[in-house]
């Protein structure tokens, strides 16, 4: 008698419809709303049930735990950047240019999204395990996009000696908290806001 040895590759998820996508960003969407007005720990998987029209049941179903949900959140954001930092890329341009770019595309993801970068930027804390390594990895991807901008920019010399790490961090800092003012339907434009800030940026880094 031949005993039969489990196949080691598990079997692949059946892919989800269109419109059990479609429904499920729609939750992860609107849950962001509710987690930016009262918190991530202050908000409880009832209270998002409620919110989405959902049982408990329905709400695992499309999203999981409500540490699921927050990952899917810090996707939303981090899926829109990398895509616009890949299309920087694709564009190709100078080392200014690109830095210009990369400003636009990351001030248009946050006019967007405000409330998921607000979730974004003040519950990280709350991802454990491999969950917490994922968002820090996904991060980092970023950082190094706008690192390698500025590496470039110094080695062309078009931009002065620097630390293109602490630089990128400067940067960074500089377009993320205006989630605080920055509105889509706001007097400022995002596009125009960016164009300002390069100004400011590019000029203090210029040879």
């Amino acid at each position: 008698m031949t005993i039969r040895q489990p196949d080691p590759t598990p079997a692949p998820k059946p892919a989800r419809s269109a419109k059990w996508q479609q429904r499920r960003q729609a939750i992860v969407d609107h849950s962001a709303t509710i987690i930016a007005r009262r918190g991530y720990h202050a908000t409880s998987t009832t209270e998002l049930c409620e919110a989405n029209k959902l049982g408990k049941g329905a709400l695992y179903y499309y999203i999981g735990s409500k540490e699921h949900l927050l990952v899917a959140i810090h996707d939303r954001v981090m899926d829109e950047v990398m895509i616009g930092a890949d299309r920087v890329l694709q564009a190709a341009g100078s080392p200014p240019e690109q830095l210009a770019m990369l400003g636009t595309e990351l001030l248009e993801v946050i006019a967007r999204y405000p409330d998921h970068v607000w979730v974004f930027l003040h519950e990280f804390p709350a991802l454990t395990g491999d969950n917490a390594t994922q968002f820090r990895s996904r991060r980092r991807e970023y950082e190094r996009r706008v690192e390698a901008v500025l590496a470039a920019g110094v080695a062309g010399g078009q931009f002065r000696e620097l630390d293109p790490r602490l630089t990128a961090r400067a940067w960074l800092g500089m377009h993320n908290y205006t989630y605080l003012w920055l509105k889509a339907s706001g007097k400022l434009s995002a596009a125009g806001v960016a164009a300002r800030f390069a100004d400011i940026f590019i000029r203090g880094i210029a040879t």
